[in-house]
């Protein structure tokens, strides 16, 4: 039933199932607050958890896409819908779990985006903003099916951290270290930056009134 789930070969499959399981969970939270019946509910977890790999996959004509190629990923996200629907009273008050597992995702799906744009050869800067729509736009995907304004468009430091760190794994990859440290490096970039960002309220300027305005 569940293959390979495991026998994960690498650090980042492992997180990257992680990632994919709080951001499964994330979804599941918002669509029962909406009042969703189960379908709706496995539907905005699922498009939460794999939405932006998808995406990714869409706009690089990668195939097949992301999930389709491993049904670990189906499996996750039917796991979180069930242990959400069971344990909501006690998952929902964790937000700095939920934070923590969200922030490790972002960090990871930013990095594994970014490497498979270059393994299309993609121009490094396209990949790094495939590396930011693999991270974000799941979430992106969920805030506009449940009538919300998305994360990234208000006030938090959130796809600038992901941008970070794809720039910092971009320059390492220059040099002639192990590419799984250089993985590691970015990632807690990214980890550092949306930690700070939060825990000290860092937003980026908001557009208010043109340069010469009153």
């Amino acid at each position: 039933m569940f293959e390979t789930l495991l026998d994960l070969d690498s650090l980042t499959t492992t997180a990257d199932y992680v990632g994919t399981f709080a951001f499964a969970i994330s979804g599941a939270l918002v669509a029962m607050k909406k009042n969703f019946d189960l379908f709706g509910v496995i539907i905005i977890a699922f498009v939460t958890a794999v939405g932006g790999g998808m995406m990714r996959d869409v706009l690089i004509n990668a195939h097949p896409i992301n999930w389709i190629n491993d049904i670990n990923y189906i499996w996750i996200i039917l796991i979180a819908v069930g242990i959400t629907f069971l344990f909501r009273s006690k998952i929902a008050p964790l937000r700095k779990t939920m934070f923590l597992f969200d922030t490790i995702g972002i960090s990871v799906f930013t990095l594994l985006g970014l490497q498979k744009g270059l393994a299309y050869d993609l121009h490094p800067f396209i990949a790094l903003v495939m590396g930011m729509v693999s991270a974000v736009f799941g979430g992106v995907i969920r805030d506009v099916l449940t009538r919300k304004v998305p994360l990234i468009f208000k006030k938090e430091v959130y796809a600038s951290a992901c941008l970070a760190g794809g720039v910092v794994y971009l320059i390492l990859a220059k040099f002639t270290i192990n590419e799984d440290l250089h993985f590691v490096i970015a990632a807690t970039v990214i980890f550092i930056i949306r930690t700070i960002a939060v825990k000290y309220k860092l937003e980026l300027p908001k557009v208010k009134d043109d340069l010469y305005g009153k």
